[in-house]
């Protein structure tokens, strides 16, 4: 799956947050964008996903200007998205959330909740338990799954490595390059270790605009962490 930005910019009333991004996302290749604080990396997913309108530009799948449609209809395109802070539903079971995401896309009796338990097997242990009991690695690999299940064609996550214990970084990771070879990954991160070890691509955003962008062959750590290190 092909995804293209072109020109987004975002304005939160007189404020520009962001400047003329953007980007591609190869069919099958990991993005890694990269930025500080306030650089305007959850903003940015938000406008991709469809959570807020840019105030001008163009998004594309495979082809398509999808730069109007709610939500709902990307993810019904193949689009799932991982937010930042995970959102699950925290009065339901992990067992009600991975199912109403996958009764949703149609995937409840193909096999695909299986997949993801054997991904995450913590969950399997804590089906029946509301997620709001679960530890913050946990609801994270609740939120993989949840998004998982509807089995995408592309991801994007939004920092999945944040408050979370090593252990479970290194289990998303492993989780996260398994997944390269089934579909396109667009992840903003602030673990710069984390993204150079998975990324095919990078892009850099400061102050709501791309200041540097290149390939794993290309870019060099020190241009990447540049933009980063505070």
């Amino acid at each position: 799956m092909d995804f293209v930005v072109e020109g987004l910019d975002q304005h939160y009333g007189s404020a520009q947050v962001l400047r003329n991004v953007g980007f591609e996302v190869p069919s099958g290749a990991c993005v890694a964008v990269l930025g500080r604080n306030g650089a305007g990396k959850t903003t940015l997913l938000k406008c991709l996903m469809g959570v807020l309108n840019p105030t001008r530009g163009a998004i594309r799948l495979d082809g398509d200007e999808i730069t109007a449609l709610p939500p709902h209809q990307r993810s019904r395109r193949g689009m799932a998205y991982v937010p930042q802070g995970r959102e699950i539903f925290g009065e339901l079971t992990v067992g009600e959330n991975i199912q109403a995401a996958a009764r949703a896309h149609g995937t409840a009796k193909d096999g695909a909740i299986d997949e993801v338990v054997t991904l995450f097997p913590v969950l399997k242990e804590m089906w029946h338990r509301p997620g709001g009991q679960l530890s913050g690695g946990q609801q994270q690999q609740l939120a993989f799954a949840r998004a998982l299940v509807t089995r995408p064609q592309l991801l994007i996550l939004d920092e999945p490595t944040e408050g979370i214990q090593p252990s479970i970084v290194s289990l998303i990771e492993s989780v996260i390059s398994d997944l390269k070879n089934r579909m396109s990954i667009l992840l903003v991160e602030q673990y710069l270790d984390f993204a150079i070890g998975l990324a095919d691509h990078f892009v850099v955003l400061s102050r709501g605009a791309v200041v540097e962008r290149g390939d794993r062959g290309t870019v060099t750590r020190e241009a990447l962490s540049r933009h980063i290190a505070v």
